[in-house]
Order: C-alpha cells, then structure tokens, then sequence
C-alpha cells in the first residue's frame, strides 16, 4: 500500500521537472535532472525506510560502529563521499548506470534493460560485471551503507510488479553481498509502479521506470 508520507514525497517530482540547476563539473546551467534526481533520491530513501522498519538505517550504523567499523564525523563526510563518488563515475562510465549525486549520499539508476531479461529476475550474466565494479568500490569504501530499491512500470498486475520488483532489488542485494560486502550494510526492498520517474503512457517512461536504484549513504558516527 502506498505510504503517506512517500506519496507526498513523490509529489516533489512535479515541482522538479520545472527547475533549473548548476552543473557542479561544467558550470553550465541545466535543467531538472540533477534536481529530480533528488526527489528521487528523497523518495528512495524514505521507501527504503518504511518498508524494512523506521530505524533500520539506524540499526545497521549501530551494528556496524559496533563490529568496529568507525564512523565519518563532520567535515570527513563531504570529503569521503566526493572520493567514492570520483571513483563511481570512473568505473561506470560507459556500462548505461548514472551516477547522481544527492547532499551526501550517492545514487546509482539501474535500468532494468541492462540489468535483467523481461519480466526475469536473473541477473543478465554481462551486468554482472558492472556489479563487480560496484562492489569493487563499495569494499574500498565501507564506511557506506547499500540500500537496493526495485522498480517497475505500470503495465500488469500489481502484485506481479510488486513481486518481481523485490525479486530483482534482492537479486541485486545478493549479488553484492557474494562479492564478499558485508551484509550488515544492506537493505533491500522492491516498490512496484508506485514511484515512477516518468510517464508510464509511452514506452521510453516505461523503460525508464524499469529500474534498481542504489542509494549509497555515509556511516555517521552520529
């Protein structure tokens, strides 16, 4: 069932699309993708948190400080994030990710098109290896917590997008934890039709809505 507080979230995806933004790397003025994708960012985040509990963010921080993995503090933060970030774009350029950048965390837009078959929740085995690259960095930076959200379109059965939708963001959180990530820093959780980033009337936002996003956020000491 749809979420209150996630439907009003969503809604700031309107407002976006009429938003102007400055390009942090060129300078240039453009219009509202980098803003929409913080709006969807927010939604993801605040999806992610509704479906495996209000505090599950807070849970995995306080498991992993206390395995010993120390947390970022203040100016530290900005800093790390922008080095993972780099080193994002570096290995997935090319292999059809976008990488957005959101106040401190990171997202990663998967869309379903490279990453599984039709109406499938196996991995396609050549995106597999954008996985790797994924992982690669996520190992390196592990002061980061994983949250895997799934996405469909609209065409079809609800239940069926809903089902498949948490079939690929767990396919997707399973994967990595194979490529030995700890498992403490992953949620995972599949959202069907209800948040998408464009127009289920025509085929190009159904494609688009046919996603895995991965939200990268910062282990705070805080």
């Amino acid at each position: 069932m749809r979420h209150p507080q996630l439907a009003l979230l969503a809604s700031i995806l309107i407002v976006a699309a009429g938003c102007t933004t400055t390009d942090p790397y060129t300078g240039e003025e453009r219009t509202a993708r980098a803003t929409t994708g913080a709006a969807i960012g927010a939604v993801a985040g605040a999806a992610i948190g509704v479906a495996t509990g209000s505090d599950s963010r807070d849970r995995r921080k306080r498991a992993l400080i206390g395995a010993g993995v120390g947390g970022l503090a203040g100016a530290a933060v900005g800093g790390y994030m922008d080095r993972q970030e780099a080193k994002l774009r570096e290995q997935l350029a090319g292999t059809g990710v976008s990488v957005t950048r959101v106040g401190d965390d990171i997202i990663l837009n998967m869309p379903g098109n490279v990453t599984f078959g039709i109406d499938s929740a196996d991995l396609r085995p050549e995106f597999t290896e954008v996985l790797n690259s994924v992982a690669l960095v996520a190992k390196e930076f592990d002061k980061t917590l994983i949250e895997v959200a799934g996405h469909t379109d609209s065409t079809g059965r609800h239940a069926h997008n809903q089902r498949l939708s948490e079939q690929r963001a767990h396919s997707v959180a399973g994967y990595l934890e194979s490529r030995n990530l700890d498992s403490r820093r992953m949620a995972a959780a599949g959202f069907g039709p209800d948040y998408p980033i464009a127009d289920n009337a025509t085929e190009a936002g159904r494609a688009a809505n046919r996603r895995v996003e991965l939200t990268l956020v910062p282990l705070t000491a805080s």
